[in-house]
């Protein structure tokens, strides 16, 4: 669990030291992509998973779009204006947007009580960082605003893969996706080639990022759903964003400030309210919680996936 969170926390870092040696943001996304899906692809067809998606890939796409391609490009076109760390803490929120669209998207009840305090956590954490660790710089604000948007995309993703997708083997979910999301990216990488040939050290931070933050990260939240299930194998996505902090002020010595701290606890205490509806005190119902799937036979759904092809 903590070599996930530390993959999926140096993300964000891997992606600063590629944009600052001349990589533009489409070549960043390509090559991620291109590297997750070599990872993942193989072992889809190795277990023949993808013959589960026939019929699907209507919604295969959609993800793809709204989890891969877009977000991706999001996120590394805003982390040309802020921190990596700051990338990190506002992609928390997207436990907060699933909160919010499930009604509409999932049917499901309008968020209350304990839901809706973490709802409200949340917003206030994320409006700190704009208002203080963003505030002054018409770039950060924008850098910040694309970030938060791709946690929108991660929400809708995330709801979509559940709703649509269920009974799909995740692998092939992930690998499909990858897939797509290679094609659609492929035009704006060749149109945006790199400044100059990379460094040594930034090949070695996009593979990084590639095989191990998009590839081996989702094989090990896999094989961690499969060992201790899928509700606590989501309490990565709680440990992901203070490992980005933690990379961008070691090796790209980016401050970490009060706000961020605070703005840091209140996202991720909105996020876990939201997902868990409930008090830390009180027991958590059966199913509940951020993670919580359906399982047949022992095999997990494909919602095991939603927080894994995103990173």
């Amino acid at each position: 669990m903590g070599l996930l969170a530390a993959l999926w926390g140096a993300s964000y870092m891997f992606i600063k030291i590629a944009l600052d040696d001349g990589v533009r943001a489409p070549s960043i996304v390509f090559l991620r992509i291109l590297l997750g899906a070599a990872v993942l692809v193989p072992i889809a067809l190795r277990r023949n998973a993808f013959p589960g998606v026939r019929g699907r890939w209507n919604w295969i796409w959609a993800v793809a779009l709204a989890q891969v391609a877009v977000p991706f490009l999001l996120i590394t076109y805003g982390e040309r204006w802020i921190p990596s760390s700051l990338a990190g803490i506002l992609v928390a929120s997207t436990a907060i947007f699933v909160v919010l669209l499930s009604p509409w998207l999932a049917k499901a009840d309008v968020v209350g009580g304990w839901g809706a305090v973490g709802v409200v956590i949340g917003i206030l954490g994320v409006g700190l960082l704009f208002g203080v660790d963003l505030s002054g710089t018409a770039k950060g604000i924008a850098g910040g605003g694309m970030v938060l948007i791709a946690s929108v995309g991660y929400a809708f993703a995330s709801i979509w893969v559940r709703e649509k997708l269920g009974g799909v083997q995740p692998v092939a979910v992930a690998a499909g996706t990858l897939i797509v999301a290679g094609l659609v990216t492929l035009a704006p990488a060749i149109a945006a080639p790199p400044e100059h040939m990379p460094s040594v050290g930034t090949w070695a931070a996009l593979i990084a990022l590639g095989a191990g933050g998009t590839g081996i990260a989702f094989l090990l939240y896999y094989t961690l759903i499969a060992d201790i299930g899928a509700s606590r194998a989501a309490v990565v996505a709680y440990m992901a964003p203070a490992f980005s902090v933690f990379y961008g002020a070691l090796f790209l010595s980016e401050s970490v400030t009060v706000t961020t701290i605070a703005g840091l606890a209140l996202i991720l205490t909105g996020s876990w309210l939201g997902a868990e509806g409930r008090a830390p005190w009180q027991p958590r119902s059966k199913g509940a919680g951020p993670g919580a799937v359906a399982e047949v036979a022992g095999e997990p759904l494909a919602e095991d996936l939603v927080a894994a092809a995103d990173r």
